[in-house]
């Protein structure tokens, strides 16, 4: 639990750092804005833990982004508190480590984000 509430704090740190103006901001066009990663990691949250924890077969079919900061953080806080219901389990464990690698892929990418905008991202917690 230590390594997911870790995990939930700095993606929480990193998605406070970007102001509610840039939540918008898209580095080309071809990639997701800061806003829609924000929401990528918050569905990916529920998508893995659905097919690799709970091993429920769930087609990757995520809604709209929702818009704006407060809305996104708080799908982000939901997402968290939704895994850390399933991941007490022993056989939760190969599932877990992958969502949360999931997480740490795209908050990587939302740091160089918060970069090119000029913002230093949050210390790294471990």
């Amino acid at each position: 639990m230590q390594r997911l509430d870790q995990s939930e704090q700095y993606t929480l740190a990193v998605a406070d750092a970007m102001p509610e103006k840039e939540y918008g901001f898209r580095p080309t066009g071809e990639v997701w804005s800061f806003g829609e990663l924000m929401h990528h990691i918050a569905y990916g949250i529920r998508w893995w833990e659905a097919n690799y924890i709970r091993k429920t077969e769930t087609p990757w079919d995520p809604p709209p982004a929702k818009k704006g900061k407060k809305a996104l953080m708080e799908e982000l806080r939901k997402a968290y508190a939704d895994l850390r219901q399933t991941a007490g389990s022993a056989k939760a464990e190969a599932g877990f480590h992958s969502t949360l690698d999931h997480v740490t892929h795209h908050r990587g990418q939302a740091t160089v984000q918060l970069r090119l905008k000029g913002i230093v991202p949050p210390e790294y917690m471990y």
